[in-house]
């Protein structure tokens, strides 16, 4: 048996099949999130010993305005699969996110904290949980925040393009969180699910983000000054920034239960940063 991995193009995902090449990684061709019955196929397949959802609809702005599909992915489908893996005793891991709270206080949000999701996105999102928990089988969900890598599409990317092209740059400083590297989020959930497989009394609900919390106009200006970058970086607010999705100004996690239950401390983002930047950093040619 083996251990099913439902997205690959992902960050997370990318990430996943790093760390466990002989996992097996399903694309969008192989297990469609659009179609729940292709995926509960796929389980029936490959017989694994252990399944993380690494697949979801990530896009924040577009879920307003394309709700039916943020909902068949973020939440029908995932349910789906829960059951199925239920019905055999499989364990099963399933990434969610901070929007599922509504960013309120400046405290930080424990997993038992009442969501109240404020968009479509976060809304599927909460909707996903609550079907992987109905389906009462061995579950870990696993909210996570602000992720980034050298793979496809993040803030980092983002910054150190526009750093390049320009002398200085608005971002927004009211919004607060821990950055977090795929990599290291992908490090967790393979320790995490290991973890569970052993002991299904680990059920349950965990957040993992990075430390310390920061703000993005922060975050900016760490990534710019670590790439040698000379752009300045100009604070604003979340309401000089209006999006068609609502942000959450206070997405601070408490992640004690993590590292009580797991032995998980919080990743240093610098650190993963770093790394980021070594990644992407290209070649020397040879001489």
């Amino acid at each position: 048996m083996t251990l099913l991995i439902f997205g690959e193009t992902g960050q997370v995902a990318r990430e996943l099949a790093r760390l466990a090449p002989d996992a097996q990684t399903l694309d969008r061709t192989q297990a469609d999130f659009t179609d729940p019955d292709r995926c509960v196929a796929a389980i029936a397949r490959y017989a694994p010993r252990a399944i993380i959802i690494a697949a979801a609809y990530t896009a924040v702005d577009r879920a307003e305005t394309d709700p039916d599909l943020a909902q068949i992915v973020n939440a029908t489908t995932p349910g789906v699969i829960a059951h199925a893996a239920a019905a055999q005793g499989i364990p099963l891991l399933h990434l969610s996110s901070d929007y599922v709270f509504d960013g309120h206080g400046s405290a930080p949000f424990a997993p038992q904290d009442e969501t109240a999701p404020l968009g479509v996105y976060g809304r599927t999102k909460r909707d996903g949980e609550v079907a992987v928990r109905a389906a009462d089988g061995p579950h870990i969900i696993l909210r996570t925040s602000w992720v980034v890598s050298a793979h496809g599409t993040n803030f980092v990317k983002t910054m150190l393009r526009l750093g390049a092209a320009r002398d200085t740059l608005s971002v927004v400083a009211d919004q607060i969180s821990g950055p977090t590297a795929a990599h290291d989020i992908a490090t967790a959930c393979l320790h995490m699910l290991d973890a569970l497989c052993a002991d299904k009394t680990l059920s349950g609900t965990y957040h993992f983000s990075g430390t310390p919390d920061v703000s993005w106009a922060d975050f900016a200006r760490a990534i710019l000054q670590r790439a040698a970058l000379p752009c300045t970086v100009l604070d604003i607010a979340t309401s000089g920034y209006p999006t068609p999705a609502p942000r959450l100004v206070n997405s601070r996690r408490d992640c004690a239960t993590t590292l009580r239950r797991f032995g998980i401390v919080r990743p240093d983002w610098r650190t993963g940063l770093d790394t980021i930047l070594h990644d992407l950093k290209p070649e020397t040619p040879p001489q």
